[in-house]
């Protein structure tokens, strides 16, 4: 007997249900809620509310409410966290409570005797699961009192910049559009003694300067605005705030995007390339950029794909090309240089692609006096650089995928980008043969 004609006679035998079954059951159900203290939905149909419509713009007495509502929290959330009188107190516990002065580590006992002494607001802090997110291999099963303060130190910061970026929400979704960005950036300005030299003339450049790695890096969408949760997880206000150490090295001021030597660097490149002084790049102006050999396929597409007023490129696209050119091996500036090279918006680059940008190193090579390097060669390099699941095509998530896209890159739009690749291994050898 096959399994169908089983199932069939099983359902045939099956008894039905006593008719007050169901009411039985219902009863049964609402008689449990009842005790567990949860209403019961007299209709299946009922759904909850889960979505609250923005107040508009002309209701000024509901966006007072919500603003006033929002200012109420923000403030409760501050009071929440510890000040610097509570954490002194709390290292003061930590010190008193530590194994001996020479180790410095705690045992989880003590770690809880702290947790009782030091108060409500320090609980939190002071877990069974941040306890064991701290041990390390060789303590034994105990905790480092520095590395405990230093993790109580980390959370309280996050907390109260979370609190101050959400007070430039204007939306309170979450989110800080270009506006509330700048914003903040302004105001935090003047409490940086590194920017304290900027003229005031140049502190809208320096805060156009500055918000523009925020977009470029955080906003993938390109919607205009950051998650405040993606400005807390990366390390851009690391780097911002960084600029309150007085004695902050030039080297280390060199390589903050954010720093006023950076920031004068960019903004005096894009003058001395705008030629004609109408505060506005053309594409003659801009193939100055960097060593100059950036190549004509490159440039052109770049005019064809960014923003641009009549054919010339404004500061804030300036920036973005800088961000994606000094950062070729981020995701986000792979990304941005992967849609110029795409010329036909296929979402994959083929051999006729790189054939077409390629064709003008070959030229760059002639005017230099060298051979040309035979097509052939180096798409078969590329390929098998990239190793893309098509043998065919490179797709964005295959230049993601290798680790060489900021490689792959250079070869195809700037001259020296490749004849650094052709010579790598004599370039390498130097410093072994000095």
């Amino acid at each position: 007997m096959d399994l169908k004609t089983i199932l069939k006679n099983r359902l045939k035998n099956k008894k039905p249900p006593p008719p007050n079954q169901i009411e039985l059951e219902d009863k049964e159900f609402q008689k449990l809620m009842r005790e567990w203290g949860k209403p019961v939905s007299t209709s299946s149909k009922v759904i909850p509310k889960f979505f609250w419509r923005l107040p508009r713009e002309d209701d000024a007495l509901r966006q007072k409410l919500r603003e006033e509502t929002r200012s109420n929290f923000l403030q409760r959330r501050s009071r929440q966290l510890l000040d610097n009188n509570e954490l002194k107190a709390v290292w003061v516990l930590l010190e008193q409570h530590q194994t001996n002065a020479e180790e410095q580590f705690i045992t989880y006992g003590d770690f809880q005797k702290v947790a009782s002494l030091a108060g409500p607001k320090v609980k939190p802090y002071f877990t069974a699961k941040v306890y064991t997110k701290l041990i390390q291999p060789e303590s034994k099963g105990k905790v480092s009192v520095l590395s405990v303060f230093n993790y109580i130190m980390r959370k309280v910061w996050i907390q109260q910049t979370r609190v101050g970026l959400s007070l430039y929400d204007a939306s309170g979704q979450g989110y800080l559009r270009e506006t509330d960005l700048e914003n903040y950036i302004s105001e935090l300005l003047t409490t940086l003694p590194q920017l304290e030299g900027l003229e005031k003339s140049f502190h809208s450049f320096y805060v156009c300067t500055a918000v523009r790695k925020f977009l470029f890096f955080l906003d993938g969408l390109k919607a205009g605005r950051v998650r405040i949760l993606d400005v807390l997880a990366c390390s851009f206000l690391d780097d911002l705030l960084e600029l309150r150490d007085e004695e902050l090295s030039k080297d280390l001021q060199e390589l903050n995007w954010f720093s006023a030597p950076s920031a004068l660097r960019v903004y005096g490149h894009y003058l001395n390339l705008d030629r004609d002084h109408n505060g506005m790049l053309n594409k003659k102006e801009l193939a100055g950029y960097g060593s100059g050999t950036l190549t004509e396929p490159f440039l052109e597409r770049i005019f064809q794909t960014c923003l641009t007023y009549s054919g010339e490129m404004d500061y804030k696209t300036y920036l973005d090309l800088v961000l994606a050119l000094e950062n070729r091996s981020e995701p986000q500036a792979i990304a941005f240089l992967f849609r110029i090279l795409d010329i036909k918006g296929q979402g994959y680059l083929d051999a006729f692609t790189l054939n077409y940008f390629f064709r003008a190193i070959q030229e760059q090579m002639r005017v230099h006096g060298a051979e040309p390097t035979n097509f052939q060669d180096v798409k078969d390099e590329l390929f098998d650089m990239v190793k893309p699941k098509d043998p065919e095509k490179i797709t964005l998530q295959d230049l993601l995928n290798c680790g060489q896209g900021d490689t792959f890159l250079s070869i195809l739009i700037e001259f020296h980008g490749f004849w650094a690749y052709e010579n790598r291994e004599s370039v390498a050898a130097e410093p072994a043969q000095d």
